[in-house]
């Protein structure tokens, strides 16, 4: 029941949004807002059944690699297996499926959904293995994120303009429902064994090293693919669902390749699962079925969701966000992005774990209350940011980037290693389910009817702004309760 409401709570937010704005200003017409509801109704029951999956078969999986992990003395092994799950993770993602078929879309095949989706998963393999032996050589945490936004902001300077945008936008692709709880689960497995505050310390970060390989990836990628040809790229991300008469048909049609899609996708995995069945975990009978029960409500799951997601419930996020955009008056476009950020956070369920965490790391004395309220009025204005970068010429987005990460980098100096590691995983938490495809899709159809304006320039870069926001947040609060414990005299928070 709580995995439903959860499913639930994601969805239902936007969609009230979406009836109250199809009632007053924005009209949508009986046939995509039909579609938009099937498509809502989709994800939620998608949602449920793939998180059901998750618990079943990836979170135990991630713990048995924890496990298996520190039982195993040589360091190449922790590598291979740390970068084959890694990997193969990010490849099942159905959240980094979404984005990555609208940078095909919008490019019209130029940057191929395939190749953002293989780009990203060495990514994340490849630093989800970083994050793992990092403990193991006692680097701090604040020293590895400095070397690699280093890294980061030293490409974005060689990497063409247009690829930048998608390039932050890909750690909110990989932190779905599927890639979060996995990493957590290894984070967990590793290093709950080990005595001391170390051990708490390194359970955090781990999310926030992960997706920026996705950054560093994809920044890679457009340096070797800097001569594609973009050319043909949609400036208005449109779809024929909208105008389809068959609303049965818009659905039924995305089926097949979806399953086909998703089934290459998991199929890696399960693979890697059978391997390590033989020769490390070797479970029981009943507890290796569980494990292949959880694989089929993942891939029903998926299905489920993508198809909802394509299907009509992102279209509608187009037409709004064109739709209101047109309007003469921009505040109006600039007021609805705030009031999406601000709601499309409260949704996501791991928002109010964080908040927990922190209310408990500093013994009630930052509420959990006051982060979640922090987290909706920052995501709020995140999206009010993108929208304005959107209709303002010139706005670029390195504008917000640059100043907010050089800033989180600087602060992760001056505040407890705790909250360094909980902030910088916190990015990951606030661009979920509804910023890949409902915000997306609505600063697309923002970018469409702005003269000037490219849908691949400007339509994406608002995850990464989102994502910026929960990271400078908890940094501030991490700070404000290292100068008010210092004035107490409490010293729990100077090591």
């Amino acid at each position: 029941m709580k995995k439903f409401r959860d499913a639930v709570f994601s969805v239902i937010p936007i969609t009230i949004i979406v009836l109250i704005l199809n009632f007053t200003i924005v009209p949508l017409g009986t046939t995509p807002l039909i579609k938009f509801l099937i498509g809502a109704v989709l994800i939620i029951f998608g949602l449920f059944i793939f998180l059901i999956g998750v618990d079943i078969a990836i979170i135990p999986m991630g713990d048995m690699l924890g496990s298996t992990i520190l039982e195993t003395n040589s360091i190449w092994k922790i590598i291979l297996i740390c970068f084959l799950f890694g990997f193969s993770i990010s490849v099942v993602e159905p959240v980094l499926h979404i984005v990555a078929g609208q940078i095909d879309y919008v490019t019209a095949g130029a940057i191929s959904k395939s190749l953002i989706i293989i780009s990203v998963s060495i990514g994340v393999g490849v630093l989800i293995t970083l994050g793992v032996i990092r403990p193991m050589f006692n680097i701090p945490l604040r020293l590895c994120l400095t070397i690699i936004y280093s890294i980061i902001f030293i490409l974005a300077l060689i990497a063409p303009p247009e690829f930048i945008s998608i390039s932050f936008d890909a750690p909110g692709a990989t932190t779905g429902v599927l890639t979060v709880p996995f990493i957590s689960s290894l984070a967990i497995g590793l290093f709950s064994k080990r005595a001391g505050k170390e051990s708490e310390e390194d359970s955090f970060g781990l999310v926030g090293i992960t997706t920026s390989g996705a950054v560093i990836a994809l920044l890679i990628m457009s340096i070797f693919v800097r001569n594609a040809d973009l050319s043909h790229t949609i400036n208005h991300y449109t779809s024929n669902n909208i105008t389809s008469s068959s609303i049965a048909g818009s659905f039924l049609k995305l089926v097949p390749s979806i399953m086909l899609e998703t089934l290459s996708a998991l199929l890696p995995i399960v693979i890697i699962f059978l391997v390590f069945q033989v020769i490390s975990f070797k479970l029981s009978k009943n507890s290796f079925l569980n494990i292949i029960k959880g694989f089929v409500h993942t891939f029903i799951g998926a299905v489920l969701f993508l198809t909802g997601a394509n299907g009509g419930f992102m279209d509608v996020g187009v037409t709004i966000g064109g739709t209101l955009t047109s309007f003469e008056n921009k505040i109006v476009v600039i007021l609805f992005g705030f009031l999406l950020g601000a709601v499309a956070i409260l949704a996501e369920p791991s928002v109010y774990v964080i908040s927990k965490q922190i209310e408990e790391v500093t013994s009630g004395y930052i509420k959990g209350s006051l982060i979640i309220s922090a987290f909706s009025i920052g995501v709020g204005f995140a999206v009010a940011l993108s929208v304005i970068r959107t209709i303002v010429p010139g706005f670029k987005l390195w504008y917000y980037l640059l100043p907010g990460y050089a800033l989180a980098v600087i602060l992760s100096y001056f505040v407890p290693n705790l909250f360094v590691g909980i902030a910088f995983d916190s990015g990951g938490v606030a661009t979920g389910l509804m910023a890949a495809t409902f915000i997306l899709a609505f600063a697309q159809g923002a970018a469409g009817v702005v003269e000037g304006s490219n849908a691949l320039v400007d339509g994406f870069g608002t995850i990464s702004i989102i994502a910026l926001m929960p990271v400078l947040t908890l940094l501030i609060f991490g700070l404000i309760f290292k100068v008010k414990s210092s004035k107490g005299g409490t010293q729990k928070d100077e090591q």
